[in-house]
């Protein structure tokens, strides 16, 4: 396997965005946003102290999944050269509709969970990967 094309990703950039996307989460999943109807939604008993057993590792998979997104996203920026914002906003919504939502979707067929769930987390997942790509592209 060639690896000469991790050598041409700037890692702090990879991590920044990474962080980006998974603040994003926070706020999207937060009572402002959409967490109270996703909570609803997935049948989560807010008031239920349960409810936070395992977080933490939750969260911090999260995280590394998101990192392991965003190293892609990265791939694709080096690999094709992208330097506008307008090709970081549509390498976003190219990754984020054609793999992320796409993959999310598949399961939601098999699942029969609620439309408006399928909203709410294909769209955080489509506007991570577009910040992601911005951050990746523009800051270059």
């Amino acid at each position: 396997m060639n690896t000469a094309l991790l050598s041409q990703i700037n890692w702090l950039h990879v991590l920044v965005a990474a962080i980006a996307y998974f603040m994003i989460g926070g706020l999207w999943y937060s009572k402002i946003l959409f967490g109270t109807k996703w909570a609803a939604l997935q049948k989560i008993d807010m008031s239920d102290p349960e409810k936070n057993k395992g977080v933490p590792a939750i969260m911090f998979y999260s995280f590394i999944f998101m990192l392991i997104t965003v190293i892609g996203l990265a791939i694709l920026v080096a690999r094709l050269d992208l330097i506008l914002f307008s090709s970081a906003i549509k390498l976003g919504l190219t990754t984020g509709i054609c793999f992320a939502v796409m993959s999310m979707s598949i399961s939601f067929v098999y699942e029969r969970k609620p439309l408006a769930l399928y909203f709410i987390s294909g769209g955080y997942q489509l506007v991570g990967n577009i910040v992601a790509a911005i951050i990746l592209v523009m800051w270059r």
